[in-house]
């Protein structure tokens, strides 16, 4: 067989394989959506938002080798836009009875995909702002000016009366349960992310990421794809923000708070920086294991030993858990490595050469 007829056989299979992973995550989802409860499909909503914020954040930390800390401020921009324009306007009456919201926002009120895209591009518009001083800087530098924008982010928020109602927040969001709409915004999120990992533009990221001097004198023009790389992880975070509105119906300026940063900075670390699979992953098991720990926060009496529990005490446990996995397996779940189907073609071809007679293997498919 030529190599050419070899590779073809070769796409046609992983065409079979992404359409089959296509039809079997739908299923999934329709599984999840019919048998588990509205708490568990919470939980699942949850992870799925913390995914698409934690692949923005790999963005910028784990591909292009920024070290950001602003991501809780894209967020809570985002979650602002999305909320101020799809809510009906006699809840924004209700909402804004100290101080009247401002009339171009008063009475509109648009599409939830619409408001997703506008929330995305809200915060990359703010990102580009502030990329032009704060992307000269490097390191722990670059941490704490990207957290210093966000928390004075977070100040404007709460003086801003007339547009996010200041400290009181925004109540009376409009609510999305369905699971097909938070895992669904997560897989487009994943394939246009993959798509641009994939491109020349992610390979620039990566090579300012190992080298950025190299990556200069290769012809990379480093504050263009970092500005590039920064603006999509901003609109990626602004996506997630909106969808975490949505989520919990109400908002307000805490929602940009460091702690936010520091549960996707988590993620992304145990995932692994550099693997949009680690991240997805990660989302899962970070979300999932941070509720199952919540009775560590109420009393609990084993009948010889009277526990009185102690507010916040998931967090230290899940924290120390963390460090544990970065002391001892410091490259996270994944590392830099991706699930695709290369690998497991490879693993078949092991699996048929192992079983096959004299160590030959009967119908390996070649990866070429």
């Amino acid at each position: 067989m030529s190599k050419g007829n070899n590779n073809s056989k070769i796409n046609k299979i992983k065409l079979f394989m992404t359409i089959a992973a296509i039809i079997l995550a739908f299923i999934t989802l329709y599984i999840a959506n019919n048998n588990l409860d509205s708490y568990k499909i919470r939980i699942l909503n949850l992870a799925a938002v913390y995914a698409v914020c934690g692949l923005g954040l790999n963005i910028i930390n784990g591909f292009t080798g920024l070290f950001s800390l602003g991501h809780a401020g894209f967020m809570m921009i985002g979650a602002y836009t999305a909320a101020l324009v799809t809510m009906p306007p006699d809840v924004k009456t209700m909402n804004f009875y100290i101080e009247p919201i401002i009339a171009p926002l008063a009475h509109l009120q648009l599409p939830i995909p619409v408001a997703l895209l506008l929330a995305g591009s809200i915060a990359a518009l703010f990102s580009l702002i502030i990329a032009v001083p704060v992307l000269r800087l490097k390191g722990d530098y670059l941490a704490i000016a990207s957290l210093g924008f966000a928390e004075m982010l977070r100040v404007l928020f709460t003086m801003a009366g007339s547009i996010t109602n200041g400290a009181l927040g925004l109540k009376g969001i409009p609510g999305i349960e369905s699971i097909y709409f938070y895992w669904g915004t997560a897989i487009v999120a994943i394939v246009i992310i993959k798509q641009l990992i994939n491109s020349s533009y992610g390979h620039a990221f990566k090579a300012i990421r190992d080298d950025e001097i190299a990556a200069q004198a290769m012809g990379i023009n480093l504050f263009y794809h970092k500005t590039l790389s920064f603006a999509t992880g901003a609109f990626f975070a602004g996506v997630g923000g909106a969808m975490m509105g949505f989520l919990v119906t109400t908002i307000d300026p805490n929602i940009g708070i460091f702690l936010q940063t520091f549960n996707i900075l988590m993620i992304i670390v145990l995932g692994g920086l550099g693997s949009l699979t680690g991240t997805v992953i990660s989302a899962v098991l970070v979300t999932s294991a941070l509720e199952l720990l919540r009775f560590v926060d109420a009393p609990i009496d084993f009948g010889f030993f009277a526990y009185p529990g102690i507010p916040g005490m998931r967090m230290v446990i899940f924290s120390l858990s963390l460090l544990l996995v970065i002391i001892f397996y410091q490259r996270g779940l994944m590392g830099m490595r991706e699930f695709n189907w290369d690998w497991v073609i490879k693993k078949y071809n092991q699996f048929t050469n192992r079983s096959g007679k004299g160590g030959k293997g009967h119908g390996a498919v070649k990866n070429g």
